[in-house]
């Protein structure tokens, strides 16, 4: 080994320790910018001051417009679901009876307001992302800090409480398709009786409030997350896509881990009755 090798392999050692330290530094400070973020949103939202009509606007964007969306995607996943799981047990026991009444029970607390929000951070955060970066690239919000409006208020505010409503509203309805989905093809693919797999006695209220507060901590988060990259976005074009890219990617990413947060806390509150 020459004396040089050692040294090389020391400066590359440093390089690699100094770039995995800068990545960590810019993640902290992105996700303490990301904090300030949402810390301004909740000080907008008693601050008031919303453009006029705003909200019930990004309502119809967030809401109407996604109702296809969310109702074909959860409508064959409950059908798969149901279709697979009544076809493992039709090869071990035959007996259906329980399929119904747990799978409401998963649909409520988890899978009908998660799978949602998945769908609306792919459809709505992308939205939500290119906008507000259009805006940021063309110089549209210094324009609105120099007329004395603060962009969090006038662009994130609103958002946030139409995504927070549609959110909630798209969970329960997707999960009033996924269940009736999953009970027509039990029904016509096994010959379930729809009585036996309608069959609410299992759910709990437990179910039901974990299921809201999930679906309302998504809607909070997807266009926070979506707003926040929408506002770093530089450059032309390629920093809108950047932005964009960024915000699908984090508002799933919010998603599951806040799904994960929620079961846990579930589960330590409520324990077995989940």
């Amino acid at each position: 080994m020459s004396a040089t090798e050692p040294r090389g392999i020391a400066a590359y050692t440093a390089a690699r320790i100094e770039l995995l330290g800068t990545t960590v530094v810019s993640g902290a400070r992105a996700l303490w910018a990301l904090w300030l973020l949402f810390i301004a949103t909740v000080a907008g939202l008693v601050r008031g001051g919303r453009p006029r009509g705003e909200i019930a606007r990004q309502m119809y964007v967030i809401g109407n417009r996604s109702l296809l969306f969310i109702a074909v995607t959860l409508g064959f996943i409950g059908m798969v679901i149901v279709y697979q799981t009544c076809l493992q047990f039709n090869k071990v026991t035959g007996d259906f009876s329980q399929v119904g009444s747990q799978f409401i029970r998963l649909a409520v607390s988890d899978f009908a307001p998660t799978l949602t929000a998945m769908m609306l951070a792919t459809r709505v955060g992308a939205g939500i992302a290119a906008e507000i970066g259009s805006m940021k690239v063309t110089d549209q919000i210094d324009a609105l800090r120099m007329s004395g409006v603060l962009p969090v208020d006038y662009l994130i505010v609103p958002r946030v409480v139409a995504s927070l409503v549609m959110t909630v509203v798209m969970a329960i309805l997707g999960c009033l398709i996924c269940y009736v989905a999953g009970g027509l093809t039990a029904e016509h693919s096994f010959g379930v009786n729809p009585e036996v797999f309608y069959d609410l006695s299992l759910l709990r209220w437990q179910h039901l409030g974990l299921g809201l507060a999930k679906a309302s901590s998504y809607g909070i988060a997807i266009p926070v997350v979506a707003g926040f990259f929408g506002l770093r976005a530089q450059g032309s074009s390629e920093g809108v896509g950047w932005a964009t890219t960024s915000a699908v990617i984090g508002g799933s990413f919010a998603v599951i881990l806040l799904d994960f947060v929620w079961s846990i806390f579930g589960f330590f509150l409520f324990g077995a009755s989940l």
